[in-house]
């Protein structure tokens, strides 16, 4: 059991519902939903049932007719479990709830009794797409579970020292220095490679080689590639070939999506039931362009130009790299020690859409149009990131080197009169600050 984060949140829901709401844990499949919760389960409460809908036996599910006569409901629920739960004191588990709908919608009826907590545990993957025929319970809240984040994999390796030193530096505006930078820049690089699955952590830690690390990680590509394929089957959809493209996709000039990439069929009004799909379940964080750099960016979101980055960085390297001829060891290598011979700008803006996704943010990003100087015509121009944080806008650049150029920037101050808070361009060195740009190390996004 890893520490998480999402582990506080749910203490905070326990004391501020107070059973009078179920919580309801989504994220995608393999991020570690079930040990969280039977971690919290074990620790919160005097005693707990967890009911895995992807195993238990057929009379439990049947018990759920009997959810209009709750004594007799949980009487037999504690026959079938072998198990009483002392009432006030207890959490009731629905594990892989999207599997049992009628679970999900027995929990209007079950808080209301309010003889126990509920926590329900459910893969997006297929979760939206099976509650059709049932009623969403508003006694419900939900939380999101994301891959483990660069502090959570510090955490795990039993490091509880750098996330301060990061956040002094960006509190402060002031550089690590080169040497502690650089110790911290290495161990992201590693994070970079192993990614956020708790079971690729896992090998990690227990020192396995990057061999046996990328094949769990291929493990759960292909998990998620014939979930997909399943959902396809279902709904006559194109997930599944979207996702297969998605690596295609970021190596494109600007990442922007193309639907020519998916297969000669494929246009915008036959994927967007996928693309949407993809981005509920969390597999994949989708980014926005936006026609206008204004703090309601959702306004002027442009839903026909977007970029699809993958839900875990890890995963997306394993995915490049599972075509290459070279040993995995040898290829994470070269990735840790940033000489690896792929365009790794598309991992640095994976990355850190992974981790402004992961710290609350929707992500939208702008192209515009600029005439400088010494052109004779406009040139297409790009912001890779635009936030809104106290009513201005914080545009984003990302570098996958050392380079600080930031004509794009210049650029779009220039045209726009719009009120921004900070510019920060995201790279490979040391933090500094020059005029009103902010360069900081991509370790440091987990801060904004």
């Amino acid at each position: 059991m890893f520490k998480r984060k999402i582990y506080d949140e749910m203490k905070k829901w326990k004391e501020e519902s107070d059973g009078m709401s179920a919580l309801l844990i989504e994220g995608a499949r393999r991020i570690g939903k079930s040990t969280v919760v039977t971690e919290f389960a074990k620790n919160e409460y005097k005693e707990f049932l967890l009911i895995d809908f992807s195993i238990c036996e057929e009379a439990i599910k049947t018990n759920f007719d009997n959810i209009g006569n709750l004594d007799m409901f949980f009487r037999n629920l504690f026959v079938l479990m072998e198990k009483v739960l002392p009432v006030g004191q207890s959490l009731i588990v629905f594990d892989e709830v999207q599997l049992f709908p009628k679970a999900r919608q027995a929990i209007k009826q079950l808080v209301k009794d309010g003889r126990y907590h509920y926590v329900e545990t459910g893969s997006l993957i297929s979760i939206n797409s099976n509650v059709k025929d049932i009623l969403i319970p508003s006694e419900e809240e939900s939380l999101k579970m994301y891959p483990m984040d660069f502090e959570e994999f510090l955490w795990a390796n039993g490091n509880y020292v750098y996330m301060d030193a990061i956040r002094d530096s960006f509190e402060h505006r002031k550089p690590l220095g080169g040497d502690i930078h650089r110790k911290i820049m290495q161990m992201f690089r590693n994070y970079m490679a192993v990614g956020g699955m708790p079971q690729a952590v896992s090998a990690y830690v227990e020192g396995k080689d990057f061999r046996a690390i990328d094949r769990v990680k291929r493990n759960i590509i292909k998990l998620y590639t014939q979930d997909l394929k399943k959902h396809d089957r279902d709904d006559g959809d194109r997930a599944s070939l979207v996702f297969k493209s998605l690596p295609e996709q970021l190596m494109n000039h600007n990442s922007v999506f193309r639907y020519s990439v998916v297969d000669e069929s494929a246009r915008q009004k036959n994927c967007m039931n996928a693309i949407d799909f993809l981005g509920e379940s969390m597999i994949v964080n989708n980014c926005l362009n936006v026609t206008k750099p204004d703090v309601s960016l959702a306004l002027y979101s442009d839903r026909s130009k977007f970029k699809m980055y993958m839900g875990d960085t890890g995963l997306l390297i394993s995915y490049l790299l599972q075509n290459s001829k070279e040993t995995p060891d040898k290829m994470y290598r070269a990735l840790i020690l940033d000489n690896l011979g792929i365009n790794q700008g598309m991992i640095f803006e994976n990355m850190v859409a992974q981790m402004l996704r992961t710290n609350g943010y929707e992500l939208y990003y702008h192209e515009f149009t600029y005439k400088a100087e010494n052109n004779e015509t406009e040139k297409p121009y790009e912001v890779d990131f635009l936030l809104v944080r106290g009513k201005r806008i914080v545009p984003i650049e990302v570098k996958s080197s050392n380079y600080r150029s930031h004509k794009s920037f210049d650029y779009f101050k220039t045209k726009y009169e719009v009120k921004m808070n900070e510019r920060y361009l995201i790279y490979a060195k040391d933090l500094d600050v020059a005029e009103d740009i902010t360069y900081i190390p991509i370790y440091m996004t987990c801060c904004l």
